[in-house]
């Protein structure tokens, strides 16, 4: 694990990128647990779940048609590298601006402990408990 206080500092500039987005972006989502991790770690506005009815298409052609921008914000395990590299497709063949460095990022700082959105609270949670304890190394997410 690299050093928590380093890990904790990387993740809280990425949820402050995140808080701070524009105002026509939305964050695209796998479900609805990963609206709810993001609500729980602060994180508002308009969050699309991109597996509705509408289809990724749909929800590419909806963006389009409001002038918004997307971030998208699906799991790094293998399905959800799926669905981002199909959402970047869509929203590039609707001519919507879109940003996936925060799902990449997010990526490289958690690949090892945690594979998607909905366990970020937890794995925050055990990072400040390590640095309480000391930035305890050798520590493992999830604890035994």
């Amino acid at each position: 694990m690299r050093d928590v206080e380093e890990t904790l500092e990387d993740l809280e500039d990425l949820l402050q990128d995140l808080q701070e987005r524009q105002e026509n972006s939305v964050i695209l989502i796998e479900g609805k647990k990963d609206r709810a991790a993001l609500g729980a770690l602060g994180i508002e506005g308009e969050m699309v779940q991109v597996q509705d009815a509408r289809g990724i298409f749909g929800v590419a052609e909806d963006l389009s048609g409001c002038g918004k921008e997307a971030i998208i914000l699906t799991d790094w395990d293998r399905k959800g590298g799926q669905l981002a590299e199909l959402l970047r497709n869509a929203l590039k063949a609707n001519g919507v601006k879109y940003d996936d460095t925060i799902r990449a990022r997010l990526s490289m700082l958690a690949k090892k402990e945690i594979k998607d959105i909905e366990s970020l609270p937890s794995f925050i949670s055990f990072l400040l408990a390590c640095r309480e304890r000391g930035g305890q190394q050798g520590a493992r997410f999830p604890p035994p």
